[in-house]
């Protein structure tokens, strides 16, 4: 069960998730498609990304509580690089009874044409167990009330789930939440 309480607006209900299951049947095809990060061998066995069922107890408002001295920080990755970002913010909630925080950071520099891009990677007591092993993560667009719905319904696995061609940060420690977190993408099984 997922309760905000560091805002008042109330709990987003379900019938407002924004096409959730639209989405995910476009991730699907797109996955089929010759952009995917998928490999033949891999796309002809695919049959579709796993979920847990959409949940209304995921979805909430959050206020973006901005740094007032953001700070430039390394993550590692899944190659044993360094990808830079901002430190910007944190989002405040409680979920399963627990306070939770999560940063919120910034790609510096900047992606071109995602310059108001927020990133959220996290892990929970899913991880590695019913979600990749390294974590999934939240994407953000930018808002100037700093007013957010915070929907893990839309957490999804960093392409590297699906392939080693690629470069993904891992979340930082202080976004490893304690609690289990049963909402959006689940491992990928092949």
């Amino acid at each position: 069960m997922a309760v905000l309480i560091a805002c008042q607006k109330p709990a987003v209900p379900l019938s407002e998730i924004a096409n959730i299951s639209k989405l995910r049947s476009e991730k699907d095809a797109y996955f089929l498609s010759e952009e995917s990060p998928l490999g033949d061998s891999l796309k002809k066995q695919f049959h579709g990304l796993n979920y847990f069922p959409e949940d209304s107890t995921y979805r909430f408002w959050v206020k973006l509580n901005k740094y007032d001295n953001p700070r430039e920080l390394e993550m590692l990755t899944s190659k044993g690089k360094r990808k830079h970002y901002i430190e910007y913010g944190y989002f405040e909630s409680e979920l399963e009874g627990k306070n939770n925080r999560l940063n919120v950071f910034k790609a510096n520099p900047p992606i071109e044409g995602h310059e108001n891009y927020l990133f959220i990677p996290f892990k929970d007591a899913t991880t590695g167990k019913e979600t990749y092993d390294a974590g999934r993560y939240l994407d953000l667009e930018e808002k100037p009330n700093d007013m957010y719905v915070l929907d893990f319904n839309l957490a999804y696995n960093p392409w590297c789930a699906y392939s080693d061609n690629y470069n993904c940060p891992y979340p930082p420690k202080e976004n490893i939440l304690s609690i289990a977190v049963r909402a959006g993408e689940k491992s990928f099984e092949h």
